[in-house]
């Protein structure tokens, strides 16, 4: 090899490790976030709790007081804040980077709408709770995902159609959700708005395994096609281009998103734009480093922690998580859309 051809090759090396060390320092300083709020989460409420305590309790140790504070009521909820928010973080941006369009998110293309009116039929129309409602949910978060899926399916799936037709299909599925809370007797209304808000009240370690399994199963699925999913970005005949077999992919990750998306609502309802939200800021934070799946969940689990924190200890009054995330989101949305819309640009 000549000379030329390999200083022309050393400023591509120099610039790939470049882009990876910046890409690993910032899922590390995501990772150091995370952990921080997780320890000011169990430590600091409406009582102080020593680290040391906190430790403890975390290795099995009974510590008068901390085993109650922070083993039954604490743990719980900052662990399942993490996991829903890690599950919409990397589903919303698995949705975002497929359809090259910050709006297909979860909560605009219908699929939290799906799992919500599911639920609150389940809970208000069948007296049915626990585990069954969170199938029932999860079973239609997917049937919808299909549905939206197959209605904008026409010679390839458009992003702009699968928005617009998951748009149509929210609304739709929002009317059937406030029919039955018409009809709903009010010792159930107030189970189902609980469950339509989106919260981690009454969180359980019971709840913790389904969504580690599915995050393990369906994250581990996402990440084995990271490389396929960025090569989407630049166009379904460019992708084929390049050796990816574009239909297979797409169906992997909508399946695999829509599994983490889903299980998460059936959980603890749908968080208002955390999915929405997690890709467009990590984005922000990476800067075309690299893979955008790893740092979208960890701001996900940010978001939740930190807005499910804010909601209880900092606000004058106590609120769920998810009205806290919607008061960030909502903004944000009308910008984006504000922004498209003066650039001339398609939803």
């Amino acid at each position: 090899m000549t000379g030329t051809a390999l200083a022309s090759i050393n400023p591509i090396k120099q610039n790939r490790r470049r882009r990876a060390r910046r890409h690993g320092s910032v899922i590390l300083t995501l990772l150091v976030l995370v952990l921080a709020i997780f320890v000011l989460a169990l430590s600091l409420g409406q009582s102080f709790t020593p680290p040391g305590d906190v430790l403890r309790v975390l290795l099995g140790e009974s510590v008068p007081g901390a085993s109650f504070t922070v083993g039954q009521l604490r743990l719980p909820r900052a662990l399942l804040s993490i996991l829903v928010g890690l599950s919409f973080g990397m589903g919303g941006v698995a949705f975002q980077i497929m359809l090259r369009n910050p709006l297909a998110s979860p909560d605009i293309i219908g699929i939290s709408s799906g799992a919500s009116a599911a639920a609150v039929f389940s809970i208000v129309l069948l007296s049915l709770s626990g585990l069954v409602v969170s199938v029932v949910a999860v079973l239609a978060g997917l049937g919808v995902a299909l549905c939206v899926y197959g209605l904008s399916s026409r010679q390839g799936v458009a992003g702009t159609r699968l928005i617009l037709v998951g748009i149509g299909v929210s609304a739709m599925l929002d009317s059937f959700v406030a029919y039955v809370l018409s009809q709903a007797p009010s010792w159930t209304l107030q189970e189902a708005m609980r469950w339509l808000t989106g919260s981690v009240n009454g969180a359980q370690l019971s709840q913790v395994l389904p969504l580690v399994v599915m995050l393990a199963l369906c994250g581990g699925l996402l990440l084995s096609r990271a490389k396929d999913l960025e090569a989407l970005r630049l166009g379904d005949d460019t992708a084929a281009a390049l050796g990816v077999k574009v239909i297979e992919t797409r169906i992997i990750v909508v399946m695999a998103a829509v599994g983490m998306i889903a299980t998460a609502t059936a959980v603890t309802g749908p968080i208002a734009f955390v999915a929405f939200l997690s890709g467009p800021i990590a984005a922000r934070i990476v800067r075309n480093s690299g893979s955008l799946l790893i740092p979208s969940a960890l701001v996900g689990a940010i978001l939740v922690l930190a807005g499910d924190y804010v909601g209880q200890f900092v606000l004058p009054s106590r609120y769920p998580v998810g009205v806290v995330t919607g008061a960030l989101g909502a903004p944000y949305l009308i910008y984006l859309i504000v922004r498209v819309n003066r650039s001339g640009g398609s939803l």
